[in-house]
């Protein structure tokens, strides 16, 4: 795995079964929020638990990250 700093968000894809993740969607919909902020969340909760110093720096600079794009684009997007 390479280390990329550069500043964007990282659109990632993975293997789950069409009806697994439709069904996350619904659960997500329940809770009120949706299934990106919930796996992002969990990957937070992960890497504090669990990670390193070098995890944990990088967890930071990524928040840091996410709090100054979203300055510039007017906040959180809104909880549809």
């Amino acid at each position: 795995m390479t280390d990329d700093a550069s500043d964007h968000t990282y659109a990632t894809r993975f293997r789950i079964p069409k009806r697994m993740w439709n069904a996350y969607g619904r659960v997500a919909d329940r809770l009120g929020t949706d299934r990106t902020a919930d796996l992002v969340d969990h990957v937070r909760a992960t890497i504090r638990k669990h990670g390193d110093e070098r995890d944990h720096a990088d967890l930071t600079a990524a928040e840091a990250e996410l709090a100054e794009r979203r300055s510039r684009k007017g906040g959180r997007p809104p909880k549809t």
